[in-house]
């Protein structure tokens, strides 16, 4: 199994996960993170790092969330490996609590 960034990430793009991943798993694009499948380890440390709560467990994703599970690995494929924590999108804490932002995902 893999941990999975999800629709919370969208348009926030808090890095904080990214300090703590002993693998380097993360990918980043213009406005969200993924997790590299074929690298994570299933350490969970990045999980109580996301401020907004957008990384789970694959097992307990959320049923609204698996196409995820898909954009995940799709996503790093293309993007490139992100390994130190950088400032969240200016209006990231805007964006936090907003719902339904698949839409404004930036591939």
């Amino acid at each position: 199994m893999t941990h999975v960034v999800t629709e919370n990430c969208i348009k926030c793009k808090y890095t904080d996960c990214v300090d703590v991943c002993p693998v380097d798993c993360f990918r980043e694009g213009p406005n969200f993170l993924v997790i590299d499948p074929d690298e994570c380890i299933d350490c969970a440390v990045c999980i109580p790092e996301c401020p907004v709560n957008a990384i789970y467990p694959e097992e307990e994703l959320p049923a609204s969330q698996m196409k995820f599970i898909a954009i995940n690995e799709e996503l790093s494929a293309q993007w490139p490996a992100i390994t130190r924590k950088q400032d969240p999108l200016p209006d990231a804490d805007d964006w936090a609590d907003v719902t339904d932002k698949l839409e404004h995902l930036e591939r």
